[in-house]
């Protein structure tokens, strides 16, 4: 007979093994958190936004479609994290990152027929992100005079060093969360494969499942109230040989005392 998945049989073993289960799952929990207050570093960001203009010198985009204005956003977007404006940010700062290290460090995002541009930075110091979005912001100013001789950005709001700086990840709340659910799918996995590997015979369905045996009969087991029930035969059995006892005394005096006569 082929071998299948049984829930009772797979619930009851989690229930056997929930110490083990609830085990790991704390062990996961306890890890996570641990990592996450002691080994991961806090990251921090700034933002700043950018306003892009259409007047002045720029008055010809006004004429165009909203699709082409996006892409004039879009085009923006992709010049800020350019090596043009990234390098004059690390000279001015004199940064130790390279223009690619500093690329994974800031997003550029806009929302949709929105003429504001945000710039975001991470850095593991609140104080550094903050002078890279405004300095970052402030470059693109200058330098999109000279690469689209335009003059249509502006600096709409600057970043700010907050008095108490919050970090946006690590999160230990979620990292603990995530332990969780890691740990207890762990466990609950491990508990199904010992189950598995767990060869014994417990009930007449392995029996069968093992090709060429059959249950040919089923013993009971021996229930409280039988054994509760010896002790009162045992002493009816004894109070029947007293009864025997005493008979044979009272035959064998009554024999005597005829005997007189």
């Amino acid at each position: 007979m082929e071998s299948t998945f049984n829930i009772k049989e797979t619930l009851r073993n989690f229930k056997r093994r929930l110490p083990m289960i609830l085990i790991m799952t704390l062990l996961f929990i306890v890890l996570s958190g641990v990592v996450s207050y002691t080994l991961m570093k806090p990251i921090y960001q700034a933002s700043t936004q950018i306003l892009i203009n259409q007047n002045g010198t720029t008055a010809e985009f006004n004429t165009q479609n909203i699709d082409a204005n996006i892409q004039l956003i879009s085009t923006y977007n992709v010049i800020i994290k350019s090596p043009a404006i990234l390098s004059g940010v690390i000279e001015e700062l004199k940064l130790n990152e390279t223009v690619k290290t500093l690329n994974e460090q800031i997003t550029v995002s806009s929302t949709e027929d929105s003429q504001v541009v945000t710039i975001d930075v991470e850095d593991p110091s609140m104080e550094r992100a903050v002078l890279i979005a405004n300095t970052t912001a402030s470059v693109f100013k200058e330098e999109i005079q000279n690469l689209m001789k335009v003059d249509n950005v502006n600096i709409l709001a600057a970043a700010e060093m907050p008095v108490t700086p919050e970090p946006i990840k690590p999160d230990p709340l979620l990292n603990m969360a995530i332990g969780a659910v890691v740990g207890f799918m762990l466990g609950a996995g491990l508990s199904i494969l010992l189950d598995q590997l767990n060869t014994t015979i417990r009930t007449e369905e392995d029996i069968e499942e093992i090709p060429g045996l059959q249950v040919l009969g089923i013993v009971s087991p021996v229930k409280d109230d039988k054994k509760a029930k010896k002790p009162s035969v045992y002493i009816q059995k004894r109070e029947m040989m007293e009864n025997v006892e005493k008979d044979k005394i009272q035959s064998v005096s009554t024999t005597k005392i005829g005997g007189t006569y």
